[in-house]
């Protein structure tokens, strides 16, 4: 993996998570009407918007709303869930945090499953806790979800009496509560105790104008967690549970007269309560002016503002209201396309930029601008870079250039929707029906919604899109925050200070110059060669070319999507062959060709020709392979194709990305010691591989050794000779007709039969017994890892036993560690197990938990494992990975992101791909014994890594 990629990538996900307990992102985002009550008038009349007729919408006499469609992707399985508006924003003082504990005890004991059986029932049954067993609560929502077969008539009729047990029937058996509020409390702990959720505290009021909202946070207060008593948890359920409150949403493949009576059966005898309480819709009050809050923490790594400019909802439910959703949708596109190009340069004025106006809360939309600075010295460069894109937008608007191709690029997603409207999965619709109870979203269906945007796109006008930087922007009921290393508090500016940088940014912008290349992508093609060899498997319906070059392509026609056909090809070598001296250039060599553009396009012109065309091609170098990597629509096979050819024979070097990744991956890297999680990251890694600097984190000062040069030739190195390389092709084609183009491009790439391969760079876990400690964070929190590793021979047999101990383990340590122990939230076993450079294992166990509570979990686990050894696994256990798997594999040998990475695997690992249809058979060769077996084989201790992350406070735990 390369470093760049993935730290610089880490501000956008750091922003997502400090947002995520509050922003509701909305499926079609509308704008706010204009602040001026004469503006109202001006308002466009729309006409109703129509409901699609596939979908069954009922109301039984008891208010439950229920929504129904059939749809058999995937076949013989169906989505159901439990939505109810009920959230913690409805919670009074003492039940803060209750709504959330409701959703865990709806899985610890109903009516009809007391206890922890319905867990244990639905596990036999294939479906998987956690990741297909699952649930959330939000302010306004909770919702619970249930993926079942529908080839089991039994089990799916009895997912109904689930639902209707968690929508009436909860237990709160005493013991039950007291054992959950442990569990709950480490979901916190998990979670939170870290930076994000310190400074979120600072701010969240400011930003929520200290609404209910900002006094109702969904995980609730620790106290009242720790000591509530049983009624009040029941006071909440009786009060708020109510099918007045509660929709049922069921899709999938049955006959959907059969589920509207299962719903009738299960839910009318559900009952209101009597004076019932009213449903009080909570709001973000409007606030006059700006705010400005400054926070800080002693563990946060970047300097970063951002900037909220609320406004009331526009709930606009007719078609203007969705015409205005589409200019709203261009308008983001567009102006994030500026500030993407910004990144281009050779000093980038920020580490990550966006601006976004879209749903918010308590009925309001807002406008956000994110800025995350490469340094605390620069945060006023980074403010300025993105208000001025805002800004510039606002006075000179954008280009009818660049406003074709977001029209162009708009079209393409929406009829690549409509193009797999047949081959849409269930899940999909389950979101549409959600949102239409909880909010009312328009659900007319993928065909009003296509020919909707075929007929009216050419209608917006541009003038239209330039409005909306004005109506978006405002100085009242604005929130500017930054968050910064609390290192940094004496060098940030004041609050007024901040508020001057905002008001004056964007003085003196010039309008924006479309930079845009006229050249066709490729305008010579390559000399065509010949398919010498063809071999078809007719197990699985695939076919193997043989080119003239040497070039092997797999290619396995599906009928599984209508608009995809997706791509990979490897040979191999990878980083493995790059020399010691010059492995951190050449490490980052796909990378920077990746970003450079192609031929004589660089980045943004690359990108403004792709506009419009459904196509993803990127190279890729890791330790053993180098490849590609891409999907395309079949009109635009012939697009990728080319992309193909130029990344082996005309890759761009671009010194401006060059010296823009190594100044943003040095400032990522700068504040990276203030993050716990990050130390005990660099410390796994360091361990795992003995310190093979190739494997952790690099510093600035090999950063400036680096050199562009270096990664360049490496990277033309490595795409120097097609002929060690398989592509695989797994898609809506026809082999026949693509022969002929695979031919031209693949067929045309270089060949020089170097026969080159990888080199085993002897990296391994260390042997023996291990521990690593790390103390560093002031959250009361410990992160547990414990790795098993050793030699492996790899095949089908080990690959299933290995597979099984791994589900059988995760089952046994979630009934351990979290139900009988409540001492973690989300326990996790992964075993991995590879071939290349030579057979290697691993499992890891990883947990979060009370830094006092390190030592006797550990102790937990090894006893679980020790019980597995001794005894081996439970039959029942066995039963339910069984099911896990059968499942679950069903579904995916009708995915075409399964058979790309299965086939492209097996052809690296020299395995038979025809195995696959054997897997639900072999199933049967999984016992007790085998797990077993497995237990002592892999689980034997003898190699044993420990990691433990401690917090600064409790250093002298675990020595």
């Amino acid at each position: 993996m390369n470093f760049n990629k993935r730290y610089i990538y880490a501000a956008m996900v750091l922003f997502v998570a400090a947002n995520s307990s509050f922003a509701q992102v909305k499926h079609k985002p509308v704008v706010s009407p204009k602040e001026k009550p004469a503006a109202a008038a001006l308002k466009e009349k729309g006409e109703p918007i129509p409901v699609d007729k596939a979908v069954i919408i009922g109301h039984l006499p008891n208010g439950l709303t229920y929504y129904i469609r059939k749809n058999t992707e995937p076949k013989n399985r169906a989505e159901l869930y439990l939505v109810n508006k009920v959230g913690s924003v409805l919670e009074n003082d003492p039940q803060q945090g209750l709504a959330h504990f409701t959703e865990h005890m709806a899985f610890n004991g109903t009516r009809d499953f007391p206890k922890n059986q319905l867990v244990d029932y639905l596990q036999k049954s294939g479906v998987k806790f956690g990741a297909d067993l699952n649930a959330y609560t939000s302010f306004d929502e909770t919702v619970f979800q249930l993926p079942l077969p529908t080839d089991s008539v039994k089990l799916f009729e009895k997912g109904f009496a689930i639902l209707a047990n968690w929508a009436g029937y909860v237990s709160f058996d005493t013991d039950e509560i007291n054992s959950e509020r442990g569990v709950v409390l480490e979901e916190e702990r998990l979670r939170g105790k870290n930076a994000q959720q310190r400074l979120q505290q600072q701010w969240l009021p400011v930003v929520l104008n200290n609404s209910r909202y900002a006094q109702r946070l969904p995980i609730g207060k620790v106290d009242i967690l720790n000591n509530f008593k049983p009624e009040t948890i029941k006071s909440f359920y009786h009060d708020w549970y109510r099918p007045d409150l509660q929709a049922v949403v069921v899709v999938g493949d049955f006959d959907p007269k059969r589920v509207e009576q299962l719903i009738k059966d299960n839910f009318s005898a559900l009952k209101n309560p009597a004076n019932e309480r009213a449903r009080t819709k909570y709001t973000v009050p409007y606030e006059a002016g700006t705010k400005v809050k400054i926070a800080t923490d002693k563990e946060f790594p970047y300097t970063m503002a951002q900037i909220f400019i609320k406004h009331p909802k526009d709930n606009d439910k007719t078609t203007a209201g969705y015409m205005q959703g589409i200019r709203t949708e261009i308008f983001n596109q567009m102006l994030n396309n500026r500030l993407g190009e910004l990144t281009q340069k050779a000093d980038p004025p920020f580490l990550f930029g966006q601006v976004s106006y879209s749903g918010f809360l308590g009925n309001q939309d807002a406008l956000t601008e994110l800025a995350v600075a490469k340094s605390g010295d620069q945060l006023k460069t980074a403010i300025d870079a993105v208000l001025n894109e805002t800004e510039r937008a606002r006075k000179f608007g954008f280009t009818e250039s660049e406003f074709t191709r977001a029209k162009e690029a708009t079209m393409v997603a929406m009829e690549n929707a409509w193009k797999e409207r047949d081959k849409t999965k269930s899940s999909s619709f389950v979101g549409e029906y959600q949102r239409n109870f909880l909010e009312a979203e328009p659900i007319p269906g993928i065909d009003w919604e296509y020919n909707f945007y075929k007929d009216n796109i050419d209608k917006i006008k541009l003038s239209d899109i330039n409005a909306l930087a004005g109506k978006f922007i405002s100085d009242q009921n604005r929130d500017i925050i930054i968050m910064a290393p609390e290192k940094e508090k004496a060098n940030l500016p004041s609050e007024a200070t901040v508020l001057s940088w905002v008001n004056t940014a964007g003085k003196g912008v010039t309008a924006y110059v479309d930079n845009v290349s006229n050249k066709p992508l490729l305008a010579t093609p390559p000399v065509a060669g010949k398919v010498t060899d063809e071999r078809k498997d007719a197990l699985i319906n695939a076919t193997t070319l043989t080119l003239s070059n040497g070039v092997k392509v797999i290619l396995k026609p599906t009928d599984f999507k209508n608009d995809e056909i997706l791509i990979t090809g490897y040979s191999m070598g990878g980083t493995s062959l790059a020399p010691d001296a010059d492995f951190i250039s050449d490490n980052m060599a796909d990378n920077i060709v990746g970003s450079s553009g192609i031929a004589d396009f660089n980045q943004i012109q690359l990108g403004k020709m792709l506009a419009g065309k459904n196509v993803s091609v990127s190279p890729y170098i890791n330790e053993t392979t180098q490849g590609i990597s891409g999907s395309a629509s079949p009109k635009d096979f012939e697009t990728a194709l080319q992309l193909i050819y130029l990344y082996f024979t005309q890759p761009r070097k671009d010194a401006d990305i060059w010296a823009s990744t190594i100044t943003q991956t040095k400032s990522v890297l700068a504040n990276r010691s203030l993050d716990p999680q990050s130390v005990f990251a660099d410390t796994v890694a360091a361990t795992l591989s003995r310190g093979n600097f190739r494997r952790i984190t690099p510093t600035a000062a090999q950063l400036d050794k680096a050199s562009l040069d270096k990664a360049y030739a490496f990277y033309k190195s490595r795409f120097a000779d097609a002929s060690g390389f398989t592509f695989t092709l797994v898609g809506n084609f026809d082999v026949q007709q693509i022969k002929p183009l695979l031919e031209q491009y693949l067929g045309g790439l270089p060949s020089t039969n170097s026969h080159e391969t990888f080199k085993d760079l002897g990296i391994r876990a260390p042997e023996g017994l291990v521990t690593k400690t790390v103390h560093k964070g002031i959250g009361d929190k410990s992160v547990v890892q414990l790795v098993f590793s050793g030699n492996y021979d790899y095949n089908e047999s080990n690959n299933l036993q290995v597979d099984a101990l791994e589900e059988v383990l995760n089952i046994k340590l979630i009934e351990r560690l979290r139900e009988k122990e409540s001492g973690v939230y989300s326990p996790r076993v992964s075993a991995a197990y590879s071939k290349i450079p030579v057979g290697r294992y691993n499992f890891t166990v990883s947990f979060s938990c009370a830094p006092v509570n390190v030592d006797k979990l550990i102790a937990a686990t090894m006893e679980e494992i020790a019980k597995i050894k001794s005894d081996g696994a439970q039959k029942v256990d066995v039963e339910k990975f069984a099911a896990e798997e059968k499942r679950s594999t069903e579904v995916q040998l009708k995915e075409n992101s399964f058979w790309i990475g299965h086939l492209s695997g097996s052809s690296e690992t020299g395995t038979n791909p025809d195995l696959v249809l054997d897997h639900i058979k072999n199933l049967d060769q999984v016992t007790p014994q085998t797990v077993k077996d497995a237990a002592n084989k892999y689980l034997s201790g003898t190699n044993l890594i420990k990691l433990i992350l401690y917090p600064e406070k409790n250093s002298q735990a675990g020595k």
